[in-house]
C-alpha cells in the first residue's frame, strides 16, 4: 500500500486580484472626469479686502477675470502694482483688445451678459484701478465686478 502524503504549512490562500486594474481604470476616469483645470496661473499677489455684503456670480462662464496687485516675483518684475491679463503681465492700453478677445470667444447671445471682474490686491492703490475702469468703459464693458472675501464675524 503505498502512504499519502500531507501538506504541512499550508498558510492562506492568495488574494484575487483579477478585479484591481478594473478598479484603477474606474478610478483613474473619475478623477479625470470631475478635475477642473486651472484656467489662469495669477502672477500677482492676491490678498482680497474683506466685505461684509458679498452675492456670488451666477454663470461663472460669463466672468472674465483681470487680476491687478504686485507681481510674486519682486526681483524680476519690481515692486509696483502690475496688470494680469490672461497669463501675463500687461498695460493699462492693452485692456480694449482684451475685452474684444473675451467679446470673440463667447456666443453671440452671451456677450451681452459678460461680466468682468476685478480681483485686485488690498494693498493696491487705487490710482490703477480708476485707469483700468477707465478702459473698461471706454471699452464698452460696463458690467464690473470687485471680488472680495466674505468678512467673517468674530464671535465674542
Amino acid at each position: 500500500m503505498s502512504r499519502f502524503k500531507t501538506k504541512k504549512g499550508k498558510g492562506s490562500a492568495a488574494i484575487n486580484t483579477s478585479s484591481l486594474p478594473d478598479i484603477i481604470f474606474m478610478l483613474l476616469f473619475f478623477f479625470m472626469v470631475t478635475t477642473v483645470m486651472r484656467e489662469v496661473t495669477v502672477i500677482v499677489k492676491q490678498k482680497m479686502p474683506e466685505a461684509t455684503e458679498v452675492q456670488k456670480l451666477e454663470k461663472k462662464s460669463l466672468v472674465s477675470f483681470i487680476y491687478i496687485g504686485e507681481p510674486k516675483d519682486s526681483k524680476l518684475y519690481g515692486t509696483s502694482a502690475r496688470i494680469q491679463l490672461n497669463d501675463s503681465f500687461h498695460n493699462v492700453s492693452d485692456i480694449p483688445e482684451f475685452v474684444a478677445k473675451e467679446r470673440q470667444d463667447r456666443d453671440e447671445a452671451d456677450r451681452k451678459f459678460i461680466t468682468t471682474s476685478l480681483k485686485v490686491d488690498g494693498a493696491t492703490k487705487m490710482g490703477i484701478v480708476t485707469d483700468v475702469k477707465q478702459e473698461l468703459r471706454k471699452s464698452g464693458a460696463l458690467k464690473i465686478n470687485y471680488s472680495t472675501r466674505k468678512k467673517v464675524a468674530k464671535r465674542q
